[in-house]
């Protein structure tokens, strides 16, 4: 009777992000739909997100569960070919610079989600042949990003990999994502800085020749519509109906490339915690994840570096980059069927015969 008991619990802790994300994802499409019905915005991008979210994230726990290196390979394979696919389309020269225009924000994202999900594979397989293998693919999509003319591709590729060398000589998940967290939260609160002019002369100036003057201007407006609309926001989608930057540029996409900046200004600043919690509730998941440490702080950097672009840029406009973060998340937290997870173990030894 002791052994069931020990499996009841180990699954209902290990249930906890779950019903976190779903509360979580539920609370950021029904505040869509208020902010919209308040500012007449239009809410179909943000539940799209949330949607293409929660269903990757399911198709990652389920598929993570049964077979997790061949997962993990078909979604950096896939990633990779969706990234090649895009830059075919984008010039050279709007790749070249830090936070790129259009599609190349999904490109970068796209190549740090196939390095992130390589990485993974490549710690999960048993064979010492598969390891290189994978590896070898991490480092043939830092190759392609160079070959795309990513430059934020290829230093978020590099960076992932360079963590998930490093993870394997980690033992403390928790320090290692808290510090994840806190890089995240420095590359917002550096883009705020920025939008609000708060940084030194010397150093705003440097910063504003490597993002554009042009997107620059774009923060600068996406602040004043938050002061102007703190609570509610002006309305998801609006951004571009109401920045008189974005109405002047023939190339425009309507959005202020920053995703705090963005949910700040079209949902207000609940839309902007909402948005924190979520990469919150994702790295919650990854401390509580059954799987390896090495795996966890590699879908954790992954994560990271996927919010630093979007800080940065317009990487989570983009549905299949969305899709592949909860992909990669809920493969890195996904219980290998059949199997109890570690933490149960001291539980089942004290039961009692």
């Amino acid at each position: 009777m002791a052994v069931p008991a020990g499996r009841a619990a180990v699954r209902e802790r290990g249930s906890a992000p779950d019903v976190v994300g779903a509360v979580v994802l539920g609370a950021c499409a029904v505040w869509a739909l208020i902010s919209a019905a308040a500012g007449g915005g239009r809410p179909e991008g943000i539940l799209l997100a949330v949607l293409a979210l929660a269903a990757g994230y399911a198709c990652g726990r389920i598929s993570g569960g049964t077979v997790p290196v061949a997962a993990a390979s078909v979604v950096a394979v896939a990633a990779l070919a969706a990234a090649v696919v895009s830059g075919r389309d984008t010039p050279a020269a709007s790749v070249a610079v830090a936070t790129p225009q259009g599609d190349s924000g999904a490109v970068a994202a796209l190549l740090a989600l196939a390095a992130g999900a390589a990485c993974c594979a490549a710690t999960s397989a048993r064979r010492h042949r598969s390891r290189v293998l994978l590896r070898l693919l991490a480092v043939a999509i830092g190759v392609a990003a160079l070959l795309l003319g990513s430059v934020a591709g290829l230093v978020a590729v590099l960076g992932v990999l360079l963590c998930s060398l490093a993870a394997a000589r980690m033992r403390r998940r928790s320090a290692a994502l808290a510090g994840l967290a806190l890089v995240a939260a420095l590359v917002v609160g550096g883009s705020w800085a920025v939008a609000e002019d708060a940084l030194p002369e010397g150093l705003s100036v440097s910063l504003e020749g490597q993002l554009t003057t042009n997107r620059v201007q774009l923060w600068h407006e996406a602040v004043d519509l938050a002061k102007e609309h703190p609570l509610l926001g002006v309305g998801p989608d609006r951004f571009g109906d109401l920045s008189p930057t974005a109405l002047q540029s023939l190339d425009s996409d309507g959005k202020p490339h920053s995703a705090a900046l963005q949910e700040v200004s079209e949902q207000g600043v609940v839309g902007l915690l909402l948005l924190a919690t979520v990469f919150g509730w994702l790295l919650h998941g990854l401390v509580r994840s059954p799987c390896s440490t090495p795996v966890v702080l590699t879908a954790g950097a992954t994560l990271t570096a996927l919010a630093t672009l979007a800080s940065v840029g317009n990487a989570l406009s983009f549905a299949p980059v969305t899709a592949g973060a909860g992909l990669l998340a809920g493969l890195a937290t996904a219980r290998p069927a059949g199997r109890l997870v570690p933490h149960a173990l001291p539980a089942l030894n004290r039961a009692p015969g």
